[in-house]
């Protein structure tokens, strides 16, 4: 089986999820991984180390921002070229949008969101969440290039063989587009709540402590600040419900939920948060869930491993605490 995979970046910082795609497609033997952008050798070097077999390396820099069409229309190019039986994708806004078009060129289809991959006969079976996450489907694509995108942390990561190496092979972008990159803002730095192996999460209720004689705002930046302090001891990303964030007590990019982001952590901490199905879908894959709320019928319990009914504020400490001495830190 002829299997590519995309390597998703942005400016040379790679989505992890791809690298874990690279594991995915070794099991169905060589890897072939396609990197697009300008002046990305490193990334080229760092998918044969991951271990890709292969690299396509298409460098131009009409490929610096990324933009769907440029980006697709050379996917469509190389996949008409070389009729590549799979094409696994990391399971981001940009991925999804790429794929979709590419697909749309190749009159084939996209599988979404994948959580298991399996060969059955000349096809591969996926296997994804359906009905907000509550159960599970198996399906597959009855065209060819079969389209992947993988959800992240999904799939175990291979290790990185530093200073591997294989064919590389330089292709030519397709640069034509209607639209053009003005500008952008650079956002927070820190661990992608994507990746992370541990999230500790604020919902509405970092606003709610009356004892502290402060207002709303003030509150909850103090209760975002315990957050943000045992998320950095853990090594791990701040998370938010969408109520935290439409109150405006954290950037979007936090979220997590229906709305947000699907994580798939080892550990998730939800401080403050009700439970809302629209957030408890995008924490499903979660291995561990531990949740604090004053109320003790709030939803979150009924997702969560560990429960700890009482005040965000007076918990938090004592649980950094714990953990500061367990890690000897």
């Amino acid at each position: 089986m002829k299997t590519w995979v995309y390597i998703d970046h942005f400016k040379g910082e790679v989505v992890q999820a791809s690298w874990e795609a690279v594991g995915v497609a070794k099991t169905f033997g060589s890897v072939t991984a396609l990197v697009f952008g300008s002046g990305v050798e490193s990334v080229a070097q760092a998918a044969f180390e991951f271990g890709a077999d292969e690299v396509l390396l298409a460098d131009d820099a009409a490929l610096a921002d990324f933009r769907a069409e440029t980006h697709a229309s050379t996917l469509t190019a190389l996949a008409t070229a070389s009729s590549p039986d799979l094409i696994l994708l990391p399971t981001t806004f940009r991925a999804r949008e790429m794929a979709a078009m590419s697909a749309i060129d190749l009159n084939s289809g996209v599988l979404v969101d994948v959580t298991a991959l399996e060969v059955d006969g000349d096809k591969i079976c996926a296997t994804r969440p359906i009905y907000e996450g509550k159960l599970s489907e198996k399906t597959v694509c009855a065209a060819k290039p079969q389209f992947v995108t993988l959800r992240g942390r999904a799939f175990p990561r291979p290790e990185r063989e530093a200073g591997r190496s294989g064919t590389l092979t330089k292709v030519a972008a397709k640069t034509e587009a209607l639209t053009s990159v003005e500008g952008y803002s650079a956002g927070e730095s820190g661990v992608s709540i994507n990746d992370a192996g541990a999230i500790v999460a604020g919902g509405r209720g970092v606003s709610n402590n009356p004892s502290l004689g402060l207002d709303e705002k003030a509150t909850a930046e103090k209760g975002f600040t315990l957050i943000g302090e045992l998320a950095a001891l853990l090594g791990g990303a701040v998370g938010a419900s969408r109520a935290a964030v439409d109150a405006g007590y954290i950037p979007y990019s936090h979220q997590v939920g229906q709305t947000g982001k699907v994580v798939s952590p080892d550990l998730y901490i939800a401080a403050g948060i009700s439970g809302s199905i629209q957030h408890v879908v995008g924490i499903r894959t979660a291995k561990v869930v531990i949740a604090i709320n004053k109320d003790a019928e709030a939803p979150i319990f009924g997702v969560a491993r560990f429960g700890v009914v009482g005040d965000l504020f007076t918990f938090l400490p004592l649980l950094t605490a714990a953990f500061k001495k367990q890690l000897g830190k």
